[in-house]
């Protein structure tokens, strides 16, 4: 890594802060626009960003953000369970407070009325562009749809209202019965009420993806460099001059800068002028190389919030939502909770199974009106963008997030409407 920033000026147009799907995409679009590139990311290749082994899903049915009717007092129930999908670590701290403060005023239905649209419209375009990437890059995305597996007739009747919605909006959309749901995946036994086939999703491997951005991002000339952590940015007349490396190791200049950190953006968006309201989520998954049965389709398991995806002969079970500040421990009983959860709905599938699995820890970063920060960090540094807090929808969106992205830093016209998205929103 150069010591000074005017070595490093010379070759780069654009530094991305932040190494996950986000950052990655918004390297490649930019790439692909013609700017000179290079990302910095704060762990190793392959390490523990959020995007590395989540649940894989490209999910255009996510049209309701995390802050919905009924979520706060769910929440309030699932607390009193050390086993549930929920956790809320309520701290003495003005951040979580503030952040707690906006998800309850967002969580109303003319919220989900004024979001669901742009949500459809920002998923339906990246499900578009993986198609696109998968098709060159060949990192096997699976365009199967989703089951939203329901364990019983209340869980059904309201996936079922939720489906009515998704059809207005325009999606393909198919209302099951346990028989429907055994035709349409034949290859693993299931126990449910019913289900919902939401067909235009599509599910991979995130590693491999993330493998193949980074090979594009290369082969087109862009660098991606590893264990290079950034503790903020040097802002001269409004503008970002820039990026402050850790523990005082020099600057990297560049044009443009774009950060795509996830939770850790928080502190550096501070620097850029930004208060940005987000908390860490903390989730788990788990990683079965040789499950019972294998599912074609990937699924949630709609009461214990647990996502389902077969990743070429493995199958990863991924769930929970701690929010409570950036920590990265293992929280026993909730791992325990996705294993005890999945024979509800799988029947040959025992908790035995999951012994000795290594639980995966990934951090989400989450808004408290459950839609991304992508846009222009704003007149304090005019040459800085933002794309972070995705909540549970990071991968599904880092395609169009990049692409939205590369729009700005070319002084383009966005191709979706993203005023709701303002960093400074708050």
């Amino acid at each position: 890594m150069p010591s000074s920033g005017r070595e490093a000026s010379e070759k780069m147009d654009v530094a991305v802060v932040g190494g996950g799907a986000v950052g990655l995409c918004a390297a490649y679009y930019a790439l692909r626009a013609g700017k000179r590139v290079t990302v910095f990311e704060r762990g190793p290749e392959g390490g523990d960003n959020c995007s590395a082994e989540n649940a894989g899903m490209v999910v255009p049915s996510h049209f309701v953000p995390l802050a919905a009717p009924g979520v706060i007092s769910l929440g309030l129930r699932w607390m009193l369970d050390r086993e549930s999908p929920f956790a809320l670590r309520l701290r003495p701290r003005l951040d979580l407070l503030r952040w707690a403060y906006l998800f309850w005023r967002h969580a109303n239905p003319r919220h989900v009325a004024a979001s669901r649209e742009l949500l459809r419209d920002l998923n339906l375009e990246s499900r578009r562009l993986f198609v696109e990437l998968a098709e060159g890059w060949g990192f096997g995305l699976e365009q199967r749809g989703l089951l939203m597996l329901c364990g019983d007739q209340k869980g059904l009747d309201e996936e079922a209202a939720l489906a009515a919605s998704a059809g207005e909006l325009g999606l393909d959309v198919e209302v099951c019965d346990p028989r429907r749901l055994a035709e349409v995946d034949p290859d693993v036994e299931m126990a449910a009420a019913g289900g919902v086939w939401f067909k235009q999703d599509c599910h991979m491997d995130p590693g491999a993806f993330l493998a193949a951005l980074r090979d594009g991002i290369r082969g087109m000339g862009g660098e991606v460099r590893y264990g290079v952590g950034i503790d903020g940015f040097v802002r001269e007349g409004g503008r970002v001059r820039a990026l402050r490396c850790l523990g005082g190791a020099g600057e990297i200049e560049a044009d443009q800068f774009v950060l795509a950190g996830g939770v850790w953006s928080v502190e550096l968006a501070r620097d850029l002028g930004l208060s940005l309201p987000m908390q860490a989520g903390k989730g788990y998954s788990l990683t079965l190389p040789g499950p019972a049965q294998l599912p074609r389709l990937c699924s949630i398991l709609t009461e214990a919030r647990v996502a389902v995806t077969p990743m070429g002969g493995a199958l990863r079970f991924a769930g929970t939502m701690e929010i409570g500040g950036i920590d990265t421990s293992v929280d026993a009983r909730r791992v325990g909770g996705i294993a005890k959860s999945v024979s509800r709905y799988f029947p040959r599938f025992a908790p035995g199974h999951f012994d000795g699995v290594e639980p995966w820890v990934g951090l989400r970063p989450c808004s408290p009106d459950g839609l991304p920060y992508i846009g222009p960090a704003g007149r304090a540094a005019t040459n800085a963008f933002v794309a972070t807090g995705h909540s549970m929808l990071g991968l599904s969106m880092a395609p169009v997030t990049g692409q939205l992205v590369a729009q700005l830093l070319c002084g383009e016209r966005p191709g979706i409407e993203i005023a709701k998205l303002a960093p400074g929103r708050f």
